[in-house]
């Protein structure tokens, strides 16, 4: 099992940046899949981005491509997401989720991974 803690939420500005961590424990990190996914109140939980076990490949909703990276560092056991360019629509909570798999094609679906972590609130202000 691997144990998710994510961190870097905060409160900025609309046009500002931001950029979340999430640090894996518990288990070998490069054996899995990473994605962010974010909630907004009252909306489902929906994808953001994710990254494959050796970072070669990554996938981006529409909604936030161009605008946030998502990265990992096997070696630190941490995954990342660079978010530019901010609008207050990308309000919520991040979650970063995680699933074993050495596949390159994308997982996008919230029951597709198996760990998650706690969450980190951004809120984005116009």
């Amino acid at each position: 099992q691997v144990q998710l803690v994510e961190s870097g939420g905060g409160l900025v500005q609309a046009g500002g940046s931001l950029r979340l961590s999430c640090a894996a424990s518990g288990d070998t990190f490069s054996r899995y899949v990473m994605a962010w996914f974010r909630q907004a109140p009252g909306k489902e939980r929906e994808f953001v981005a994710t990254i494959s076990w050796s970072g070669a490949s990554t996938y981006y909703a529409d909604s936030v491509k161009g605008r946030f990276t998502i990265a990992r560092e096997n070696a630190k056991n941490q995954v990342y997401l660079q978010m530019n360019t901010l609008k207050p629509e990308d309000t919520a909570v991040y979650y970063c989720a995680a699933r074993a798999s050495y596949r390159d094609s994308p997982y996008y679906q919230t029951t597709q991974y198996n760990y998650w972590g706690q969450g980190t609130q951004v809120t984005v202000s116009s």
